[in-house]
């Protein structure tokens, strides 16, 4: 297998990781509330809790530092390697790129994640998590 074509499928798995941990984030938010509502008692559980607060933490804390996620270096880095000046549509890059890359002024991604930041932790607080197992259902 040719160099490029290993470092633009290496590109291409790292969009597809990012495009991961942004479902997990979002619709990680919507679980927790949802699943509240029906009783679901795995969206409390600490280690599920604690990865989707940590994860909106990080986007909040780059995007008020002006960072750019490594995620989103390490896939350019790859497909610079890989001798791309600009994105061959393939099926992942054409429709996750889309999904995932937009274009808006920095400020307003800022807003956007410390908003979303804010739901996560009124969730926290409505829905706190818990540690250990979720309790059994009691069996009448």
């Amino acid at each position: 297998m040719p160099v490029d074509v290993l470092y633009q499928l290496l590109a291409n798995a790292v969009l597809a990781v990012h495009f991961a941990v942004v479902l997990f984030v979002v619709l990680g938010l919507l679980l927790i509330v949802v699943g509240n509502l029906l009783d679901w008692q795995w969206v409390n559980g600490l280690w599920f809790r604690m990865s989707h607060l940590a994860a909106i933490a990080v986007v909040v804390l780059q995007s008020w530092a002006g960072l750019v996620c490594p995620l989103t270096t390490l896939e350019s880095w790859l497909r610079t390697k890989a001798g791309a000046t600009a994105y061959r549509e393939s099926f992942i890059e054409h429709w996750l790129q889309r999904w995932l890359f937009y274009d808006a002024p920095w400020w307003a991604f800022v807003a956007a994640y410390s908003i979303f930041g804010l739901l996560v932790i009124a969730a926290w607080r409505r829905f706190p998590p818990r540690r250990g197992t979720p309790r059994q259902a009691v069996r009448n």
